[in-house]
This record gives C-alpha cells, sequence and structure tokens, in this order.
C-alpha cells in the first residue's frame, strides 16, 4: 500500500529531491499544476522512468490516485512510492502555489458534462413548448452517455478535443 503525504510534507519531499507525477489527462495538466510536476497520465503510466530516488503521484482530489494505488506502486518499480494526499485541491487549499495558465481549454470532461447537461435541457425545453418530438434530443444524449459507459468510447469527447479551442493544449 503507497503512503499519503499531505501538502507540506509532499512539498519537503520535492525539496529533497523526489519526483511529483502528475497522473491527470494532458489537458488537465495543462490548465493547472504544481510547478515541477511531470505530466504523466494514468493511461501511460507504465512509460514512468525508473529512478532509485522517490516518486510522488498527484491527481486533482486524490480519487484517481487512491484508486489506482496499485498499479501506481507497480509503476514506480523499487522506488519509495507516495499519494499526495487530496491531490491539487488539497495543495491549493494548503496555500501553496499552482501554475494557472487560464488561456488553456478547459478538461474535456467537463466541457463533455457542460455540452450534454445543455442538450438534455434544450431537448426538455423544446419538448415541453414547441412539440413533443423534440424530447428525442434528450433520448439521443441519454443513450450516448450510456454506450459511453458501456464501451469505453466516447463520441462527444472525441468531436470536442478536435474544436478549434481545444487545439490549444500543450503536453
Amino acid at each position: 500500500m503507497i503512503k499519503t503525504l499531505s501538502p507540506t510534507e509532499t512539498r519537503a519531499a520535492i525539496d529533497a529531491g523526489a519526483r511529483l507525477i502528475d497522473i491527470r489527462d494532458v489537458d488537465e495538466h495543462a490548465r493547472e499544476r504544481i510547478a515541477g510536476a511531470t505530466s504523466l497520465p494514468l493511461a501511460r503510466i507504465s512509460d514512468l522512468s525508473q529512478e532509485s530516488r522517490p516518486v510522488i503521484f498527484h491527481c486533482r482530489s486524490g480519487m484517481r490516485t487512491a484508486t489506482n494505488a496499485a498499479h501506481l506502486a507497480k509503476a514506480a518499480g523499487d522506488a519509495p512510492a507516495y499519494i499526495l494526499d487530496g491531490g491539487l485541491d488539497a495543495w491549493r487549499r494548503a496555500g501553496l502555489a499552482t501554475v494557472a495558465d487560464r488561456s488553456q481549454p478547459m478538461e474535456i470532461m467537463r466541457q463533455v458534462q457542460i455540452t450534454a447537461g445543455a442538450l438534455v435541457l434544450t431537448g426538455v425545453l423544446l419538448g415541453l413548448f414547441v412539440a413533443p418530438g423534440y424530447f428525442a434530443l434528450s433520448a439521443f444524449v441519454g443513450a450516448g452517455l450510456m454506450f459511453a459507459g458501456a464501451t469505453g468510447w466516447f463520441g462527444m469527447a472525441n468531436l470536442l478535443r478536435i474544436m478549434p479551442w481545444n487545439r490549444r493544449t500543450t503536453a
């Protein structure tokens, strides 16, 4: 089991030479990150270079790191591995600085949530006030969300990724 470190313990460990690995997606890292953190999304965590110095993993809230703790420990190899308790959110709450670039696009999953919610609401409102056939829009979005959950393929996210405002994300 990987031990957790508080934000202040993490800061001290980084100052002592520990590596900080951000397991969030590249778009999340580009928008806000802890200075010096290396972006290595969870899907690519097996690419982590093996070193002897301690490695500290973090995500936004600590949920992804906690859920994937065994996988992260394996990726760290023989190096001591830790998790930043509470993730980036706890880091900020502790008053520690982050590097934020608000010119970067909002995270894809937040865009998906906003878009899906807007489409469902539009379908319901049009169905109530214009014609009942518009309820099909809400049903279509709901079916798409169910399909995405069942298969792991999310057409709306793929479509949003290629939109012009999302092309600014850097690795």
